[in-house]
């Protein structure tokens, strides 16, 4: 376990869980945490074959957003502080989004503003099904920014999203799942069992085959299909080169041999090694 001022990172084997901890303050993301944040993921990136990262909260809550007071309020009559302050977590926000390793939001309670737009950044989500999903910002004279209102659109139906957009009317995990904002939604006393349910299924995985796979997805959803056959071709070779044809020369050599059934399970990558 890493311990920062704000945020705990624990890396076990392929996998890492970053904590925010601020229970105090219901996990509100403050200028610490932001710089925290950018920390964590080096440390993640620097230390390699980390698969999966799931975030999550330390308390009652996944994150109650922007600290107001200490991003807003504070730096306001200084500019360029107001803007440095600000830059560094739309700077953590595009690097969660573009992570290599695939990412996992486990919200084990309030998810408020930036704890919303989390979850709609990382690749997956899990939530209990009574938190409470929620975007403030109307209520305070603002709209959803920096982010928030792209990981709406972007996982939420339409009239769903301008609703909750617009209304500043909460919604629960159950509901989060019903829209698409999350993966799955469960009782609070199975959100462990379920988000590492999912982490099993990704970290026997080809590391390269899903940092790929998330990069062919993101550029294809706004291509036409000519232009998406073009690019996952040219993707696809360069797996094959960066994973020394690992899919045809282990993978596809096991079912030739019927060992495995790809319909039901992941190749063995033990036999990579030899």
């Amino acid at each position: 376990m890493i311990t920062l001022d704000t945020v705990n990172l624990e890396i076990d084997g392929p996998k890492a869980t970053i904590y925010f901890n601020r229970p105090d303050k219901k996990n509100a993301m403050n200028p610490q945490l932001h710089r925290d944040m950018n920390e964590a993921l080096d440390v993640i990136e620097e230390t390699g074959g980390v698969k999966a990262v799931v975030v999550t909260g330390n308390g009652d809550s996944f994150s109650s957003g922007m600290d107001l007071e200490e991003c807003f309020l504070r730096p306001f009559d200084d500019p360029q502080l107001f803007y440095k302050t600000n830059l560094v977590a739309l700077k953590w926000f595009q690097r969660l989004k573009a992570f290599p390793a695939v990412t996992i939001a486990k919200v084990n309670g309030y998810a408020f503003g930036g704890g919303f737009e989390v979850t709609g950044l990382c690749d997956l989500a899990v939530a209990a099904e009574n938190v409470k999903f929620g975007l403030s910002e109307i209520n305070f004279g603002i709209f959803p920014a920096g982010g928030a209102t792209w990981a709406v659109t972007h996982n939420m139906p339409r009239k769903q999203a301008l609703y909750y957009i617009l209304t500043g009317d909460t919604l629960t995990g159950k509901q989060a799942e019903e829209y698409g904002l999350v993966n799955k939604a469960v009782p609070a006393d199975q959100l462990d069992a379920e988000t590492d349910r999912i982490v099993g299924k990704i970290v026997n995985k080809n590391p390269v085959t899903l940092e790929l796979a998330k990069q062919v997805y993101e550029k294809t959803t706004g291509l036409d299909l000519p232009a998406a056959i073009d690019y996952d071709q040219a993707k696809l070779w360069e797996l094959s080169r960066l994973s020394n044809n690992e899919w045809i020369t282990v993978a596809l050599k096991q079912f030739e041999k019927r060992s495995y059934r790809p319909g039901l399970k992941t190749y063995d990558r033990a036999d990579v090694a030899s």
